[in-house]
């Protein structure tokens, strides 16, 4: 009967195998085989990682119209979180900031609705700015809309500016907040790997305006491959939603601090309501001043008497 051999001449051969240049055969676990060389190599590779995080919320009393507008900008940011409804009050700010803190975020977008009629939308950088204030303009949701466009949901879009954006600093400041907010982050877990859909944000009479469209390919009846020469007669069809964005503020801070740009033609609602009513009010003034005139006119120029007024009275 042979002899066992000792554990430590089995290693001796080992390290005689090992030292004659011979590849190591990698360690087999529950989970595959385990190569350290190549967990080295993919952990060197990795570099910066995009992990901007959006909160939208709204304001107390908010409107259907505007609320669905919220919820359609939810949908298309597959990197945003929900929250609940905030109290708008002059400590909203404060209350804004712990949120983002607790959520994990970095970015916000506040819909805040006043006097059931005004949606103000705030696009911040959390904790230490800048922000945005806008006035919301011109709103009409998908459900509003009922567009042939259709695109998937999660899927990265590709962000278009128009020239303008390039021109003056604090239009150079809003293309960069918005690219961050809007910008879906490389391998977002909630995002799909590829683009199938278009944001446009354009200037025009200092407004931004903002579109939604869907990439069209056309397909082979055979295959659902595209055809390279194809790609020419790719279209855009729109999707929703529409709204145009009026910037009022921007401040250094987060809800606040020094300002640091404000729009000289901006006009609040509130003025507008008020001039309306003033000329709304001047017609009925019109008319009470004619009225008084007509009555000065009468008394100022009296008829004569007829004659043949009392010929038929009987006496």
């Amino acid at each position: 009967m042979g002899k066992k051999r000792k554990h430590s001449e089995t290693n001796a051969a080992n390290n005689v195998k090992k030292e004659d240049g011979a590849e190591e055969r990698p360690k087999r676990t529950l989970l595959g085989w385990k190569n350290k060389v190549e967990e080295k190599q993919e952990t060197d590779s990795v570099g910066f990682r995009n992990k901007e995080k959006v909160l939208v919320t709204c304001s107390r009393r908010i409107s259907f119209r505007y609320r669905h507008l919220m919820l359609n900008v939810v949908s298309l940011l597959p990197h945003c979180k929900k929250d609940n409804k905030v109290e708008s009050k002059s400590s909203k700010g404060a209350t804004l900031n712990e949120l983002v803190e607790l959520k994990g975020c970095s970015s916000c977008l506040f819909f805040e609705c006043r006097k059931g009629k005004d949606l103000y939308l705030w696009m911040a950088k959390s904790p230490n700015g800048p922000s945005v204030k806008f006035l919301v303009n011109a709103v009409h949701t998908m459900e509003e809309l009922k567009l042939t466009g259709n695109h998937l949901k999660g899927s990265r879009p590709i962000l278009t500016f128009s020239t303008n954006f390039d021109t003056e600093p604090h239009w150079k400041l809003l293309k960069e907040m918005i690219v961050q907010i809007f910008g879906t982050p490389k391998e977002h877990r909630k995002s799909k790997p590829y683009h199938d859909h278009v944001f446009v944000f354009s200037i025009l009479d200092d407004h931004v305006w903002f579109r939604n469209y869907q990439i069209s390919c056309p397909h082979t009846a055979d295959t659902q491959k595209i055809d390279r020469n194809d790609l020419e007669k790719m279209t855009l069809v729109e999707v929703g939603p529409r709204f145009c964005l009026n910037p009022i503020k921007i401040f250094g801070g987060s809800f606040g601090g020094p300002t640091l740009y404000e729009n000289p033609f901006y006009i609040s609602p509130n003025q507008i309501r008020s001039l309306e009513k003033k000329q709304k009010a001047g017609k009925y003034a019109k008319k009470v001043k004619a009225k008084t005139r007509r009555k000065m006119h009468e008394m100022a120029n009296p008829l004569e008497v007829d004659q043949l007024a009392h010929m038929w009275d009987e006496e």
